[in-house]
């Protein structure tokens, strides 16, 4: 099968953002016992005839280091960009079809917000070329791969980037008409192309 461009620009990983070599995000992944309740000194140790400094000691302690951040672009680039193209061996970071500026999250992620608002995840993807015949299918492996992943809080819309494609209006509408997503993603053929797409997927 000829391929649509044969010739893509791409980018080698050390160029695609990464929040490697930052401070990592610290999360409290379950629902258990709080580190301080882990930590609280034995109540041998209060005898009188103890007198040793206990870490734990403070139950007040805070655990700020553990609490859930709230999702940003950074965390939704790096579950698409892995993705892998249906044309070429590279990964949708790879070929900029994805880029770190082309996701937008409203409202604005934030500690304060509740977590269980409604949360909308926009992502405009850039073909590697205007008459790209997958462009469809590409926007359907973005939108699968985000609303696998992400909680049922957060709206998934994916779009071409504007000038990007010469047909963006035809495929926004597509990907935006959800009775026609759902349908495609019944065709098993098309399905099994969206399975292979997402193996790459960490």
């Amino acid at each position: 099968m000829e391929k649509d461009n044969a010739n893509p620009t791409i980018l080698n990983t050390s160029q695609l953002p990464t929040r490697k070599g930052k401070k990592g995000r610290k999360v409290q992944r379950s629902a258990g016992p709080r580190i301080t309740e882990l930590m609280r000194k034995p109540q041998y140790l209060s005898d009188p005839f103890y007198d040793i400094s206990w870490s734990g000691s403070d139950d007040t302690a805070s655990d700020d280091e553990f609490t859930a951040e709230p999702i940003d672009e950074q965390e939704v680039y790096d579950l698409i960009s892995t993705i892998s193209d249906p044309e070429h061996p590279l990964s949708l970071g790879q070929l900029a079809v994805v880029n770190l500026p082309d996701i937008d999250i409203t409202p604005t992620p934030s500690l304060a917000a509740d977590p269980n608002a409604l949360t909308r995840v926009l992502v405009k993807i850039t073909p590697t070329i205007t008459h790209c015949s997958l462009a469809t299918v590409i926007g359907l492996g973005v939108r699968v791969r985000l609303e696998q992943a992400l909680p049922p809080n957060y709206r998934v819309d994916v779009m071409i980037k504007e000038g990007s494609h010469s047909q963006d209006d035809q495929v926004n509408k597509q990907l935006a008409d959800k009775e026609r997503v759902a349908a495609a993603l019944e065709n098993d053929t098309l399905k099994g192309v969206l399975d292979k797409m997402l193996e790459t997927c960490v």
